[in-house]
């Protein structure tokens, strides 16, 4: 899957502890030297016009009053108090990677968290601390080389943990190893009280902290809702001792991968619907907590249009008992009955680190203008919901755009955890939905062709993935308003039922009692 973007694939699927006020200076930066910022960069600026581009969804520009661009939590603490006396709107990017406007709408302060991006081991806290402009690329980089451990991350390389983490975070590992938000230990976030003085607080794993709550939110409950987060601390909860090297997952030392592709020509509506039935059965049957098929993820990857097509890009832990024969039975399963011919690659072996950079998204092409939405599977796709996907892929998106449909393995053990054990609720599902389009110059055809294929797929549910037999919601990370909009969503099912499920009533009390205030808001914001 190397260079696959949102562009690049969509384009050419077929040719390939308590309470405290805190200000720690960040422990990899070198001894006595001080952090970088805080920076103000205005209008008239030459940085701005940059500052305005850093980011990957070009359908919206953020343009505040200033970018604040910070190096420490003290700075943070600064920034963000300064806009609130001054009665200013302020907003938090790290790796600006947020599929709605969240940064930009309304924004007249932006706090750019790009310069905080140190990845270290905390002996004081037992703990591994990531800054929030860490990218998911540089925190692996670190772990794995600096102590021979990772933890379950996304593919994008190029996305910061700022919001990956907040918001539940998952990755090839995520079946092995559970979410990210699994090894979360501790978090520093500066928030605002009532009296609008802005301080940095540390909430802890620790149910006796009276900061636990909101630790729990930033579990789940997605960004920019409670603060801005400054430090996570990861380790895992069933580890012992003080030995860096055993406090969170090791990646297998090597991975096999291969590919299975179909062009779109030959591949019939009868033949789609039985690729995804098998594609599907085979996650119903092996993605149980503790399943040895927990060591095999795959996306499968299908663009709209001529050019589309349709891609599984597979990998296991070749160090599993009998990885060879779980990755060919995986394909063996995917291709059985389907009459449309596919190209299965060789099987390629790679050591860990290799195989995340190979596969990773090349954070150079991860921009343009797009729309995503999302969806948990329970169950596969009825063969009615198959029917329809074939209907909207083989037909091709409005002239200069694309799309497609994206399945990511899930479950393993993710679905270890209760569903209120952290914010994130969804801990039975099997499958992650991303519906994606993406094109070259604003048109609302564009918007409506995504739209009418998602609420098609979800008709008989108001036309969102209300939780239920087969689907089990959408996910925060990937955030879409129309689920707010009854336009859109006619289900009479809330937004935030649908991201949050029974969790949502703690997340209005941790911002009642965090951000009492409301000054860390957005199109989908908790709400007190």
């Amino acid at each position: 899957m190397s260079g696959v973007s949102r562009r690049g694939f969509i384009g050419g699927t077929a040719a390939l502890g308590g309470a405290v006020t805190v200000g720690m200076r960040s422990k990899g930066a070198p001894e006595g030297a001080p952090p970088l910022g805080p920076v103000t960069v205005r209008p008239g600026d030459p940085r701005y016009a940059d500052l305005v581009v850093r980011r990957t969804n070009q359908r919206f520009r953020h343009e505040p009053e200033y970018f604040q661009v910070v190096g420490s939590t003290e700075q943070v603490v600064k920034a963000v108090g300064d806009a609130v006396r001054a009665g200013r709107r302020v907003t938090v990017r790290s790796g600006g990677h947020c599929y709605e406007n969240f940064v930009g709408d309304g924004a007249q302060v932006v706090i750019d968290m790009c310069e905080m991006s140190e990845v270290y081991f905390d002996e004081r806290r037992g703990a591994f601390a990531v800054e929030p402009g860490a990218t998911l690329m540089q925190a692996y980089r670190k772990l794995y080389l600096g102590w021979g451990v990772t933890i379950p991350g996304g593919q994008c390389g190029g996305v910061a943990a700022g919001g990956h983490i907040v918001g539940g975070a998952y990755g090839p590992l995520s079946r092995l190893h559970g979410s990210v938000v699994d090894y979360l230990h501790a978090v520093e976030v500066v928030v605002v009280d009532a009296a609008g003085r802005a301080r940095a607080v540390v909430a802890t794993r620790d149910p006796s902290d009276p900061n636990h709550d909101l630790w729990w939110a930033h579990t789940g409950g997605g960004g920019g809702n409670f603060g801005i987060v400054t430090r996570y601390w990861l380790r895992d909860p069933k580890a012992r001792g003080g030995d860096p090297t055993r406090l969170l997952p090791k990646p297998p030392p090597e991975v096999l991968s291969n590919v299975v592709a179909w062009g779109w020509e030959g591949m019939t509506k009868e033949s789609y619907r039985t690729m995804l039935r098998n594609h599907g059965e085979w996650h119903e049957r092996n993605s149980a907590p503790g399943s040895p098929a927990n060591a095999l993820w795959s996306v499968l990857l299908m663009s709209s249009g001529k050019d589309g097509g349709l891609l599984s890009a597979n990998q296991a832990d070749a160090t599993a008992p009998g990885a060879e024969e779980l990755l060919q039975g995986y394909v063996k399963a995917l291709t059985k009955d389907v009459a449309a011919e596919p190209y299965v690659s060789p099987v390629e072996r790679l050591p860990w680190y290799q195989a995340v950079r190979s596969f990773a998204l090349d954070e150079s092409l991860e921009t343009g203008l797009y729309k995503g939405k999302s969806a948990y599977l329970r169950k596969r796709f009825t063969d009615e919901q198959a029917d329809t996907a074939y209907d909207h892929l083989v037909t091709s998106a409005p002239e200069g755009a694309q799309g497609g449909l994206w399945l990511a393995s899930y479950g393993g053990q993710v679905n270890a955890v209760a569903p209120g054990a952290t914010a994130m609720p969804q801990r039975d599902s099997i499958l992650k939905a991303i519906y994606l389009s993406t094109w070259e110059k604003n048109d609302e055809k564009n918007l409506d062709w995504i739209r009418g294929f998602y609420r098609k797929m979800y008709e008989k549910t108001g036309g969102v993935p209300v939780p239920g037999d087969n689907a089990d919601g959408a996910y925060i990370n990937y955030p879409d308003v129309d689920l707010a909009d009854p336009k859109w969503n006619t289900s009479g099912v809330p937004w935030h039922t649908l991201y949050y499920k029974d969790n949502y009533r703690r997340l209005q009390q941790v911002k009642a009692r965090w951000d009492p205030r409301n000054v860390f808001r957005h199109g989908l914001s908790v709400t007190k």
